[in-house]
């Protein structure tokens, strides 16, 4: 039942396992979603959807799914005339509405178009045609378990108008971001600070909790150590050319970042598509502002965080072929993709930030050196959640 569904929910995005839509099903024949759409919408995304990360894509495949159920708005109109002298709102009894029909989907919209044909006129307190205050399935104020509510005020509303509207969609953690989002992902990057020096001075609330419930409710504090800042940051950033699209994303990372104060050192370079003998010390890749990019790799220690951005997009033969760089201005002895391979060697924790989709990556343009680059260095979207599983790539050695 609903298999259908299960499978888009896969497709948008939306990280469902077998055991969560069996769950789904057996609340289902428990009757959990009254019969209601609008119910069968809040039970499933309450057992299949883990985080609201992830609400907009389960409303898009809700939409994408049951949109079809829905009345016209010019069906809509030819009816709203006939509801407008409601009756007082239909009380029925438990025992009453077991008795009641229930149609699926298509045969609900059948039924409707069918009454819109054969209807000449108002009606109320009835059970077939549009009206109010009565057991039909159709128009307001009144009771059945699968019909559509025309006029009045929304009480059980419209499953798949919910979903329509899109509410969850600032929830998105595949979204490309602002600065204060940036800053707020970035904060993360403490966790890779040390806990392992200094007095225990601070209180852990979770370990608290935890020794708390096994004591069986007597409170036992726990203490732990404050994380000492030795986090130190190299950014690399791609300039111009094909980054001239991405330039206001990067350009609140940068600021992001600068602004950042939970680093014990952070550094910014430069370069144009690839990385060839030098980097450069601004964004208008200066040669007379660069420094060489083997100082790069003597002259910091492995303790860095090695943070790459650039949408890996170019020529073939400015990654793979000496002379490739197509900047007059640079020279290259050696293929780019071989500093890449050393650069990434050098360091124990290095990541690649793509302001380009992930979807995108083995179609668009400059598709082979994305797919080249993504061998050697690990590659994340520019998004909240592409920066999350950057920073738990960082936490761990190559």
């Amino acid at each position: 039942m609903f298999i259908n569904f299960f499978y888009l929910l896969k497709s948008y995005g939306v990280p469902v396992s077998i055991t969560e839509w069996m769950t789904l099903m057996e609340a289902l024949s428990r009757g959990m979603a009254f019969s209601s759409l609008y119910s069968f919408y809040c039970l499933a995304r309450a057992i299949l959807v883990k985080s609201e990360t992830h609400y907009d894509r389960y409303d898009q495949a809700f939409h994408h799914c049951f949109k079809g159920i829905e009345a016209t708005d010019e069906l809509v109109e030819r009816a709203l005339e006939w509801v407008e002298n409601a009756l007082p709102p239909l009380i029925i009894s438990p025992e009453e509405r077991k008795q009641f029909q229930e149609w699926d989907l298509d045969e609900l919209r059948r039924q409707l178009e069918e009454r819109l044909k054969e209807q000449k006129g108002e009606h109320h307190g009835g059970g077939k045609w549009i009206g109010t205050g009565g057991t039909s399935p159709f128009g307001h104020s009144g009771y059945h378990p699968a019909g559509v509510r025309l006029g009045g005020s929304s009480v059980n509303k419209s499953a798949v108008k919910v979903a329509a509207q899109r509410n969850f969609r600032g929830f998105r953690a595949d979204e490309t971001i602002g600065v204060r989002q940036f800053e707020v992902a970035l904060r993360k990057l403490r966790q890779l600070s040390s806990k392992v020096e200094g007095p225990k001075d601070e209180l852990d609330i979770e370990e608290t909790i935890q020794s708390t419930a096994d004591k069986g409710g007597m409170l036992e504090l726990v203490w732990s150590r404050g994380r000492k800042n030795t986090v130190k940051v190299a950014l690399l950033m791609d300039s111009g050319g094909s980054m001239d699209a991405h330039m206001s994303i990067c350009s609140q990372l940068f600021s992001a970042v600068n602004r950042a104060t939970h680093f014990k050192d952070l550094k910014f370079f430069y370069f144009h598509n690839c990385i060839y003998e030098h980097l450069f010390l601004d964004p208008t890749c200066n040669p007379y502002h660069s420094i060489k990019t083997e100082d790069f790799l003597k002259n910091l220690g492995q303790d860095y965080k090695i943070i790459i951005v650039g949408d890996a997009s170019m020529a073939p033969s400015e990654l793979i072929m000496v002379g490739g760089a197509i900047d007059w201005s640079i020279t290259n002895n050696e293929p780019g993709i071989l500093w890449l391979q050393r650069i990434a060697s050098n360091f124990e924790h290095i990541v690649w930030l793509n302001p380009i989709p992930a979807e995108y990556w083995r179609w668009t343009h400059g598709a082979y050196t994305i797919a080249l680059i993504k061998d050697i260095i690990p590659m994340f979207e520019l998004t909240l959640e592409g920066i999350d599983n950057a920073i738990k790539k960082l936490k761990v050695k190559k």
